[in-house]
């Protein structure tokens, strides 16, 4: 069980971030924050079971944190992060 916590965190991890990285889109990254909770979730587990990873448990408890508050922005608000409409206005063209 704590081999399939491990790699499951680590592979899961990898496979968010790539999904990340890829920018396909704010739904997308959303579901991508979503994996690295899972991810975040095992390696929390992992870390506390596994004699002599406790540091794992405890960054991953930071990262889990840091990976909520990823999913809240793209997936729950669901407005663009400032709320600033990309397109130009009047004001903003100059002649």
């Amino acid at each position: 069980m704590l081999n399939l916590l491990q790699y499951y965190g680590a592979g899961a991890g990898t496979l968010a971030a790539l999904i990340v990285s890829l920018d396909l889109g704010r739904r997308r990254t959303g579901w991508a924050f979503v994996i690295f909770v899972s991810s975040s979730a095992a390696l929390i587990a992992w870390g506390f079971l596994q004699s002599d990873s406790e540091g794992i448990g405890w960054q991953n408890i930071a990262l889990l944190a840091i990976n909520c508050v990823g999913v809240y922005r793209y997936l729950i608000r669901g407005d663009k992060p400032g709320g600033a409409d990309p397109r130009p206005t009047e004001g903003d063209m100059r002649a």
